[in-house]
């Protein structure tokens, strides 16, 4: 509906003056639940935007004007850039069932007349209020980036319960989205059916990825296995990321004696969550059958010399670069200890020259610790 130009400043000052009220009062109950009220706040301002564009027939350009006016008006507030409004607005148009869970006292904040434009929307995307409560569990800038690169529900669904489990930070969700965790998650080769208890199989089975992605390391060909080791072991924070939430880190080329022999875990983990020993064995190359025998004998010796009463039976995985899949369930037949044996992946190697102009691995750390610092919960 096309109005008077004198009437667009009334309807629009009206609309900054919603705006500026809702921000206020989020303000004053930030304190008790920050993230919660941040997005409780950004999706009412989308939706007020999105109703005044539908009513008003207000196009995009009226975007540019409020971001300028809220951060002239309000300069101790950040987060109100024209991107991010945009974002508001999209948020409310992916997500407008959230009324259906937002507290009463939102619903009457700056709540604009009801309109035949939000019937057109109310359909939410997030059909179940369990799953619509997961959004709120995770931070402005996890919502954009799952609503920018996921369209699917289930996929969308999937990676909000990954990152309130793990505790994926921005750019570990998003190298778990480029990567496709979703599809590698659960699907490696195992006897834990078999030889875990009930309760201990089922999660066993989930952190088993295949392949895992070692593309934070850049080994040259040909590499040997204890280069490999190495590199996961210099680059530790980032591969127990690959792992997983629970993994805690005990030692590498870890040394048990049996009679009078020597032998040399590649590298020992912990899981807090399992209670167990985890043993990982790497190999360079395809998977052989061999590799699975001797990977229950160190499960043996860890559960004889390093288990407690009170822990579960060590768990075994074996990362090789290939494997053919019938081969290595034959291989686990028999087995008596919990083995999972999946593959890994590595980047390409890269030139020499290319590869000596790269940040460290401190710069690259000290580059995330400020990035996510400086964006969690504002543009």
């Amino acid at each position: 509906m096309t109005q008077s130009p004198q009437n667009e400043i009334v309807f629009y000052n009206e609309l900054l003056s919603e705006i500026k009220a809702r921000i206020q009062q989020g303000q004053i109950r930030a304190v008790l639940s920050a993230n919660a009220e941040l997005l409780m706040t950004y999706w009412d301002i989308g939706r007020m935007l999105h109703l005044r564009q539908q009513e008003e027939g207000w196009g995009a350009g009226v975007i540019p004007k409020l971001s300028k006016d809220l951060r002239n008006d309000l300069p101790e507030m950040k987060g109100f850039s024209e991107r991010n409004l945009g974002r508001m607005v999209r948020f409310y148009r992916e997500y407008p069932g959230l009324s259906a869970i937002l507290p009463q006292a939102v619903t009457k904040l700056g709540a604009g007349k009801e309109t035949d434009a939000e019937e057109e929307v109310t359909t939410p995307i997030l059909s179940s209020p369990d799953w619509l409560r997961l959004v709120f569990r995770v931070s402005w800038t996890h919502n954009i980036l799952l609503i920018q690169k996921l369209k699917e529900l289930d996929l969308r669904c999937w990676y909000l319960e990954q990152t309130i489990a793990n505790g994926w930070g921005r750019d570990t969700l998003t190298a778990m989205i480029k990567s496709k965790a979703h599809e590698r998650q659960g699907s490696g080769v195992s006897n834990f059916d078999e030889r875990l208890p009930s309760r201990q199989s089922e999660f066993a089975q989930q952190l088993l990825k295949d392949p895992y992605i070692f593309d934070f390391l850049t080994l040259e060909e040909p590499f040997r296995e204890q280069e490999l080791e190495a590199g996961l072991v210099a680059h530790l924070e980032t591969f127990l990321l690959e792992l997983g939430a629970g993994f805690a880190f005990v030692g590498r080329q870890y040394h048990v004696e049996v009679g009078d022999n020597d032998f040399y875990i590649d590298l020992l983990f912990y899981h807090l969550r399992l209670r167990c020993f985890v043993v990982v064995e790497l190999k360079k190359g395809e998977f052989k059958p061999e590799y699975a025998g001797k990977l229950n004998f160190y499960c043996n010796v860890v559960d004889d010399k390093l288990k407690h009463e009170t822990d579960e039976p060590t768990i075994g995985l074996l990362l090789c670069q290939g494997k053919d899949r019938i081969l290595a369930e034959y291989s686990l037949r028999g087995i008596q200890k919990p083995i999972g044996i999946a593959d890994y992946e590595l980047t390409q190697a890269l030139p020499q020259e290319l590869k000596s102009s790269l940040p460290t691995v401190e710069e690259i750390e000290a580059e995330l610790v400020g990035e996510l610092d400086g964006d969690e919960g504002t543009e």
